[in-house]
């Protein structure tokens, strides 16, 4: 079933719209949760709240991108559940992969200055500004959490090509940032 009749069985209140979603993207939901909270269980419970809160927002919301909106739910509860199960101490690759952004974004949480929002509209222009093979292995890494091996499978490339593309666009993102008036 298409994105577009799911969406109209949310909107039609169809419990169904549960179960086609499911079918259509269940797996990939729990692949990206899986990858964040590294345990099958809290993977599973993830996805089961991202189809509540699909369920709760859906109307009034209606997703232009189906897909990208339901991984955002699902990888905001494995973020969440992740904060939540290791308060101080977090998981080696989450960790490694926020350092790995640091260099080239602000932390808003510490500088009030920018807003989240505004930092997101200033990464999405960035990003359509770039190849989109550079925009894949960039989200496959940073939004998917994909790790560098997997990356390269996916694409045919080797890891260092991988570890090229993405440091060049690191260091592409931090130009842009600081041309518009953002300092690192």
């Amino acid at each position: 079933m298409d994105d577009n009749k799911i969406i109209a069985l949310f909107f039609a209140r169809n419990q169904d719209a549960i179960r086609h979603t499911d079918a259509a993207y269940g797996r990939r939901l729990f692949c990206l949760a899986e990858r964040i909270v590294q345990n099958d269980q809290d993977a599973e419970e993830n996805v089961s709240d991202t189809y509540l809160q699909a369920w709760n927002t859906i109307p009034p919301q209606r997703p232009t991108h189906f897909y990208a909106y339901i991984a955002k739910i699902c990888r905001n509860f494995a973020l969440k559940k992740l904060d939540w199960k290791n308060a101080q101490k977090r998981k080696a690759e989450i960790v490694a992969l926020t350092q790995e952004m640091e260099s080239c974004i602000p932390d808003t949480a510490r500088e009030n200055e920018l807003d989240a929002r505004e930092l997101g509209r200033l990464l999405d222009a960035f990003l359509r500004t770039q190849t989109p093979d550079n925009q894949m292995v960039f989200l496959r890494r940073f939004w998917y959490a994909d790790t560098i091996g997997e990356i390269a499978a996916r694409y045919g490339i080797s890891e260092s090509a991988v570890h090229m593309r993405l440091n060049r666009t690191k260091n592409r993102l931090s130009a842009y940032l600081a041309k518009e008036g953002i300092q690192v």
